[in-house]
């Protein structure tokens, strides 16, 4: 499993990139934002999502991995596969997206290229609860979701509102370590 790509971005191509690794070129497709985000000749770090079919081996790739796990979650709802996932992705940034599948925004996901109102609405009655935020926690959450720790703890598989609300009770003048540490102890208190 490839879990990051880090090299030169080589070459740019609607929807997809190549990042030059040591001489080895890997085609990583990536939504628009980051599509935009990154520039030729630049040193950039994907976090991928390796997907192996019958007939090929693509790479989708995020720069956070909170864009990863939410990528995950929503190819594991029945009729989104990575190319529809990637297409929602498209539609804004990662916080946009959840904070549109937390609040029930089902005309918003359903803007994404391939997915209609059936599929738009299982993707926010599968993931609501799993995204964990509410329409009214927006704002908070969206300065949130940049903060180093609270991707720490959805990188190691804890949900947004596990991670948002542990996180709230941790003084923020700690250091990233120390906040992730003093998260991790109150989480596995239970």
């Amino acid at each position: 499993m490839i879990a990051h790509v880090q090299g030169t971005v080589a070459e740019k191509f609607i929807g997809a990139v190549i990042i030059d690794v040591h001489g080895v070129g890997f085609e990583v497709q990536v939504p628009l934002g980051e599509y935009d985000a990154l520039q030729l000749h630049d040193t950039a770090k994907l976090y991928t999502y390796h997907h192996v079919r019958e007939q090929a081996e693509e790479l989708y790739g995020f720069s956070t991995l909170a864009g990863k796990r939410l990528f995950e979650l929503l190819i594991t709802v029945q009729g989104v596969g990575p190319k529809a996932a990637l297409s929602i992705l498209s539609l804004g940034t990662s916080e946009a997206v959840r904070s549109a599948i937390a609040a029930g925004d089902g005309a918003f996901i359903q803007q994404a290229t391939g997915v209609g109102k059936r599929t738009a609405d299982r993707v926010v009655v599968d993931l609501k609860e799993k995204v964990g935020v509410s329409g009214a926690l927006h704002a908070p959450v969206t300065a949130a979701l940049r903060d180093d720790a609270l991707e720490a703890l959805i990188a190691l598989g804890y949900t947004l509102r596990q991670a948002t609300d542990v996180l709230a009770g941790i003084d923020t003048a700690l250091s990233v370590e120390d906040r992730i540490r003093a998260a991790l102890k109150q989480l596995a208190q239970g």
